[in-house]
């Protein structure tokens, strides 16, 4: 598995746009959709091990500050031609098994990927209700293989420091996963 690290988007950054199917229920979700609310947006895969460790804990997490008012959405970009566990067919099911209550996005074109600068899987970005950038970087520190317990306690520490109306966190670590997978010729131009 590679190990590949967030790029960190500069706070501030508006949230890019996105409209894309939800494959559990047709729908098509955008980011629209939670205008005014704050927004977690997280970019998954049905296969990667570090989002497989920490997927129990985040759905946790996620219910914990829905019932605080903020929206939370993931979004699979990975190249599902060629990592058949990503299509969008098993998405259901991962979130079936690991109680997701958040839309679980499908990016086909990985143009919302790109746009977001995402780079790994998981790669984790808080936006406020205006729809700006004030963390993006680790759910925590466990790793795969590693003795370090899932709290999602970077996150959490986020969320909380925004809805005390508190800056954005200090000295914001990157997420750490496995690289998204681009379709042949897609790689956008940020990996320099």
């Amino acid at each position: 598995m590679a190990r590949t690290p967030s790029t960190m988007l500069e706070l501030g950054t508006p949230a890019p746009d996105f409209s894309l199917p939800e494959p559990a229920t047709g729908k098509t979700i955008s980011l629209r959709d939670s205008a005014g609310s704050p927004l977690v947006v997280v970019f998954i895969c049905n296969h990667c091990p570090y989002v497989l460790h920490i997927a129990a804990k985040l759905a946790e997490v996620a219910k914990e500050f829905q019932q605080r008012g903020v929206e939370f959405v993931a979004i699979n970009s990975n190249d599902v031609a060629n990592y058949l566990d990503d299509s969008p067919e098993k998405m259901p099911a991962f979130s079936e098994k690991f109680g997701l209550t958040f839309p679980y996005l499908f990016d086909e074109t990985q143009v919302v990927a790109s746009a977001y600068r995402a780079a790994c899987t998981p790669d984790f970005y808080l936006f406020d209700a205006d729809h700006r950038l004030v963390y993006r970087g680790q759910f925590d520190d466990a790793r795969p293989r590693s003795d370090t317990p899932v709290t999602g306690a970077d996150l959490g520490e986020a969320i909380n420091a925004l809805l005390a109306n508190r800056p954005p966190l200090d000295g914001q670590k990157p997420s750490l996963g496995c690289n998204i997978k681009w379709r042949p010729g897609n790689e956008p131009d940020y990996f320099g």
